[in-house]
């Protein structure tokens, strides 16, 4: 599986933007999905994770931070997922990564990057205040 971001750019504070994940493949829903961000100086941290199998929006994991202004979705069809960002702010500003793997369960694993094995090259997200 290979992982390509887009859809990074300059937003304004308070503004959205939709990032894009393309897979080269689902592997029928076999694989963890999940959004990290690292800014300059600072630990990546995960923002947003789905389990192995279970696409439904009601079972996403979503850091503190971004919880009501963020929303992950997949469309399995298109082997997409994506990571919509609203509300944004200066806190927001990072290079942002997605990420899967087939044996993450978010609950235990969105804390641990250097256990997912699949990475893009991440996006970079630039807010303007």
């Amino acid at each position: 599986v290979q992982l390509v971001e887009s859809g990074g750019g300059l937003v304004q504070a308070g503004g959205a933007l939709k990032l894009t994940c393309a897979t080269s493949d689902f592997a029928d829903g076999g694989y963890g999905l999940g959004w990290f961000r690292q800014a300059p100086g600072r630990e990546r941290e995960p923002v947003s994770c789905i389990n192995p199998g279970d696409a439904r929006d009601d079972s996403v994991w979503y850091a503190d931070s971004v919880k009501g202004r963020f929303v992950m979705s997949t469309d399995d069809a298109k082997n997409l997922f994506y990571l919509q960002l609203e509300d944004v702010n200066a806190e927001d500003e990072a290079l942002y990564y997605c990420a899967a793997d087939p044996y993450i369960i978010c609950q235990r694993d969105v804390g641990r990057w250097y256990v997912w094995g699949i990475w893009g090259q991440g996006t970079q997200v630039t807010v303007s205040t």
